[in-house]
């Protein structure tokens, strides 16, 4: 008697997440022109949310077409990159009919980003997968060949399943795909600042926890909204401690390269990387505190580990 092995059924992802590498400014025109107008002409929704530059760029090569485009500066927009998958990429597609395909180039590292700044960057990169997995969407990430360190590029492989070598050339397969090792992998621990205000605090010392980081941040020179944000993010940071992460905690702050650095450490473990990353619903209760601090603060880091979560927030004078 013959037998046969039944083929899985596979489906395939409906999400596409290439990154585009490019040299010049004929390559990035010739990447992204094209995947912005085949989109138009399809009926679908179309944003770019890519640093200023390039914005002037993309805006002057589509000329009547780019009042067809969500434009965004992802030097503002996403200047921190833990608020870019809630507040550039979800708000644009949660926007748009179920069902719709979208299409979106999203350009988070540049030439210039801060050492401090780039573990979250590539973070982010990884944890789009996750976050669109299964969604009618095409997210398009080009990266400056010319101008990044080789590393990043060879990260940009790991974080993205497809990748497409320069210009109009097609896209390929990333054999070095690998998302959850990148999100371990800078999953970095964040060393104690030796002159911080620290402030170890319980749930009875919420509220002087909160003061002590205004006066602090006032003192270093915070004021009017950016010093509102520093309580505000202080406030969460603590409460969530209090309710996650074993009852108390330790808050520092300090001054460093012309920025105000809020620190929160306690003794609960993050299990979820997209933590603080997902827009709240509107029947949802509780779990927006960290979606708050992203954004909020110019910067967020956050280290996970066994003996605890460090989650650091940076906020411009």
């Amino acid at each position: 008697m013959r037998t046969t092995t039944a083929t899985p059924d596979v489906t395939p992802d409906p999400f596409v997440h290439p990154a585009l590498f490019y040299r010049s400014d004929r390559e990035y025109l010739d990447g992204t022109v094209p995947f912005v107008r085949e989109g138009l002409a399809a009926g679908e929704p179309v944003a770019a949310a890519v640093p200023g530059d390039r914005l002037r760029l993309l805006r002057d090569a589509l000329g009547a077409d780019a009042r067809r485009v969500r434009l965004l500066d992802m030097r503002e927009a996403g200047r921190n990159p833990g608020r870019i998958i809630p507040g550039v990429l979800r708000a644009f597609a949660d926007a748009q009919p179920a069902g719709q395909r979208v299409r979106i180039i999203g350009e988070p590292v540049w030439a210039g980003r801060s050492a401090s700044e780039y573990p979250a960057c590539v973070q982010h990169e990884a944890l789009i997968n996750a976050a669109f997995r299964g969604r009618t969407v095409t997210i398009l990430c080009p990266y400056d060949a010319a101008r990044l360190p080789g590393h990043v590029l060879e990260d940009a492989h790991a974080t993205h399943p497809t990748v497409i070598p320069g210009g109009s050339r097609p896209a390929r397969h990333s054999e070095a795909y690998a998302p959850d090792a990148i999100v371990a992998r800078y999953n970095e621990p964040l060393p104690l600042a030796p002159d911080a205000m620290t402030f170890p605090f319980v749930a009875d010392s919420l509220p002087e926890a909160r003061h002590a980081a205004t006066d602090e941040g006032r003192r270093l020179g915070l004021t009017g909204t950016v010093l509102d944000d520093l309580a505000l993010a202080t406030a969460e940071l603590t409460t969530n401690s209090v309710l996650h992460g074993g009852g108390s905690g330790v808050l520092r702050v300090w001054g460093e390269d012309g920025r105000v650095l809020c620190e929160v450490r306690d003794a609960g473990r993050f299990t979820d990387p997209l933590a603080g990353r997902r827009p709240a619903s509107r029947d949802q209760r509780g779990g927006r505190g960290l979606l708050m601090v992203n954004l909020l603060a110019d910067l967020v880091r956050v280290h996970t580990g066994d003996e605890g979560t460090t989650i650091r927030c940076w906020f411009s004078r």
